[in-house]
């Protein structure tokens, strides 16, 4: 065979494979982007106001052009709350779908199950909806977490309460799981900074329904001031349990309770219910400007007024895409977290605090504020105290 013949075969052996080796997710004219959510389990309500935000964003980037002259699509998984599958959910996404990224994935338990199928095909976590410190925690290049942490959360803002209260003796009620224990650390360690420590501490298991023997052992317990590792139906059953008994403690929870389900389906039983939060509820009245704009038409198009949850959904999306455009058309997994190691967000219309990420930082800010339910509304209460930068770690 004559020299150039097998240059000619190992330049289109070299082409082949180059060929072979594009980036999964991105093709000429699309990037398939992927979440899970909870659809159909005990926070679906949560799940479905994700989903609806983010496809929101999709389609207004869509109508603008896409990004960088390709379009975007989302696949969407339900994981019914479930971690085992959510790795179901994961792998499909992943190895049939192809996604290019995971953005959005609802729950602690469930992001911990997914992300080593994610991470063995080079597939980025990016925004999960989830407060825990493991989404970014231990360091991981295909890490990127926006939420302030409970655990932060919980250190700084129960003691601050506790104190302002005056209360005696605090317990807690916990989800006996990664996100309740995040909770229940955090505050742990917030008390003891005012030497204190929780009277009682009592559980309960993912899904549960019936929450009368733990809310009667606080009560017997004497304790004034209850801590919250709870989400919606949890922190509707405890609280609403604990009204029926004539128990009327303080009640404080994590950005988790940080939902208007709370106060549209607790009723006024839920008013005083406290719970730390970033973004404050778009509530549809008494808006102005680029919120109500994007209210009208969230709600123009789903026929329901928007939430918390819908906003965590159409800003994930909306700071991939930030971070995508920036990458320009060369997109890769490599391109996108070199751009995102310098991505800096400045506050939105959502009232989130501003944000930044490196090389070294997978967390944009760990500042939040507290909320108090007044008059069956989330009502702000106090503004951001803590730094908006990634906590050392604190495990």
């Amino acid at each position: 065979m004559k020299m150039h013949s097998v240059v000619t075969l190992a330049a289109l052996a070299l082409s082949a494979s180059l060929a072979g080796a594009q980036q999964q997710g991105v093709s000429k004219d699309e990037i398939l982007l992927g979440s899970i959510q909870d659809l159909s389990g005990p926070i679906a309500g949560f799940g479905k106001q994700v989903r609806q935000g983010m496809v929101l964003a999709v389609e207004e980037l869509n109508e603008q052009g896409g990004i960088n002259g390709r379009k975007i699509k989302l696949a969407v998984e339900d994981s019914a709350y479930d971690p085992k599958k959510a790795v179901l959910a994961a792998q499909k996404l992943v190895n049939q779908d192809k996604i290019f990224m995971m953005v959005g994935h609802i729950g602690t338990a469930q992001n911990m199950a997914a992300m080593p199928v994610q991470f063995e095909k080079n597939v980025v976590n990016f925004f999960p909806v989830t407060a825990a410190r493991e989404m970014y925690e231990p360091f991981h290049k295909l890490k990127y977490a926006f939420a302030a942490p409970y655990y932060d959360q919980m250190l700084e803002h129960v003691p601050n309460l506790v104190k302002q209260k005056n209360a005696k003796k605090v317990c807690t009620i916990y989800q006996d799981d990664d996100f309740g224990l995040e909770v229940l650390k955090g505050a742990e360690d917030g008390l003891k900074t005012i030497g204190m420590q929780f009277t009682e501490k009592t559980s309960f298991k993912r899904g549960a329904t019936d929450f009368s023997s733990q809310v009667q052992k606080m009560q017997s317990s004497g304790c004034d001031f209850v801590v919250l590792g709870t989400l919606i139906r949890e922190t509707i059953g405890t609280i609403g349990t604990a009204r029926k008994l004539g128990y009327n403690p303080t009640f404080v929870g994590s950005q988790g309770a940080y939902t208007d389900l709370i106060h549209k389906l607790g009723g006024p039983a839920m008013n005083g219910l406290y719970a730390s939060m970033t973004i404050q509820n778009p509530y549809t009245e008494g808006l102005s400007g680029p919120i109500q704009f994007w209210a009208n038409k969230y709600k123009t198009k789903f026929n329901e007024d928007p939430t918390v949850f819908a906003a965590y959904g159409y800003i994930a999306i909306n700071s991939f895409a930030s971070a995508a455009n920036k990458t320009g058309k060369n997109l890769t997994t490599d391109s996108f977290i070199k751009t995102m190691d310098t991505m800096t967000y400045p506050a939105d219309i959502f009232g989130s605090a501003a944000s930044s990420f490196s090389a070294t930082k997978r967390l944009g800010s760990n500042a939040s504020r507290l909320s108090q339910i007044q008059d069956g509304k989330w009502k702000v209460i106090s503004e951001y105290t803590a730094e908006a930068a990634a906590p050392k770690a604190k495990k």
